[in-house]
């Protein structure tokens, strides 16, 4: 296996490590927030996993972004339009929102604001992940919403 094969391996696996910590990090926020529960230990560390895991997915994403011959096709194909640029650009933003989340969370003192701050900002990236996987899937035939590419 090449380099690249290594790389497409570990994002392909990673990203459900990534999808359930955020989706349950949104679930505990959510809980926390309407429930108005004091912001526990396990919920920072729990976010702060989820940021870990989120960063670590760029990591191996931007690594890929320049070995893979997707985004070094045409532009004006939705296939490599789709993985040169509405996937990385979906993806940072979602990790921007991930950090901010995390970032403002921690400046908060009140612990159902800190829930608040954590269900609206990883909320939204997990929208945007969502969301960029049925891009994904409609602009690229041969992968499927949870499917192993």
């Amino acid at each position: 296996m090449n380099l690249y094969g290594i790389f497409k391996s570990a994002h392909s696996g990673w990203r459900y490590l990534v999808l359930i910590l955020l989706v349950i990090a949104v679930i505990q926020a959510l809980a926390g927030w309407f429930g108005k529960k004091s912001y526990t230990e396990g919920n920072r560390k729990l976010n702060v996993f989820t940021l870990i895991s989120a960063h670590i997915q760029l990591v191996f994403g931007l690594v890929l972004y320049f070995l893979s011959p997707l985004t070094k096709g045409p532009t004006g194909e939705a296939l490599y339009r789709y993985w040169k640029m509405e996937h990385i650009a979906l993806m940072i933003v979602a990790i921007i929102l991930i950090t901010i989340g995390n970032s403002k969370s921690k400046k908060i003192t009140d612990g159902v604001a800190k829930h608040k701050a954590i269900a609206i900002f990883f909320g939204i990236a997990l929208i945007l992940i969502i969301g960029s996987i049925f891009m994904m899937v409609k602009n690229d035939p041969s992968r499927t919403f949870f499917g192993i590419s």
